[in-house]
């Protein structure tokens, strides 16, 4: 395949997966943030993050058939914002696609390719919530199905949204979350000190009287006093942003 590609003057495509190789004590590595690295006991390199660490390794792989020339492009590589594992959170998915991006752009390579600026394709576009299996199949997109971004990558032109919107978010609960989990989000947003008489009998948003509408105004509420970081608005996984005002 290798001397297929030489030949046609094609790249190899690969697609490093630093999420697959996430442990907690290896978080900081997988996901380009500061950390005393990884050593390399056959080139003795000190490895920072666990994605020049793959690339170097195909390389090294290539290299080593006689076929280090040709040219590596970056097929797919992500990270799920939701599944049932401690490696997703719409932080950690974040904090991945931010950092490679920034990564890639430098121009730095890796180091055993420097100075290399690879093509990258982020994967996905989409939340793929028709996809059948496990949670995290269904959350590897920028954007939920209804055009709403999952989290801002730095992508976003101007902090506006694709379609013209403004770029300003309020956190409402996700779809398939249960009755039991945003009653617990009630009960843990009013007793952290955030106002909730609105949703009290007689207040303004006390109607419509039902949990998930409660709910909605309350997470909002949390995530709005807090700062408006995405993680304010994790809740359990069971919070999503939104840049369509939920209030109407």
């Amino acid at each position: 395949m290798l001397k297929f590609l030489r030949d046609t003057k094609s790249p190899f495509m690969v697609n490093p997966y630093p999420y697959f190789g996430y442990s907690p004590q290896m978080a900081n590595y997988a996901l380009f943030k500061p950390n005393r690295g990884v050593r390399d006991t056959n080139t003795g390199i000190t490895y920072t993050n666990m994605f020049d660490a793959m690339l170097d390794a195909v390389h090294s792989a290539a290299k080593s058939v006689g076929y280090g020339d040709v040219d590596i492009v970056i097929g797919e590589t992500g990270w799920a914002s939701a599944c049932e594992y401690p490696a997703c959170s719409v932080q950690n998915a974040r904090d991945y696609t931010t950092n490679l991006i920034r990564h890639v752009n430098s121009g730095k390579g890796t180091p055993l390719m420097p100075n290399r600026r690879f093509e990258t394709y982020l994967f996905s576009l989409f939340n793929e919530n028709l996809k059948p299996g496990p949670t995290a199949e269904r959350n590897w997109g920028l954007f939920q199905p209804d055009f709403t971004p999952v989290y801002d990558a730095g992508i976003l032109r101007n902090g506006v949204r694709p379609g013209g919107g403004l770029g300003k978010k309020w956190c409402v609960p996700k779809s398939d979350s249960s009755t039991q989990a945003l009653q617990a989000n009630i009960d843990y947003v009013c007793s952290s000190g955030v106002d909730c008489r609105p949703i009290q009998g007689g207040g303004p948003c006390f109607e419509p009287n039902d949990i998930r509408s409660h709910a909605s105004f309350v997470m909002n509420s949390f995530y709005q006093t807090k700062g408006r970081n995405d993680y304010n608005c994790d809740f359990a996984k069971t919070g999503v942003i939104t840049y369509t005002n939920p209030s109407t």
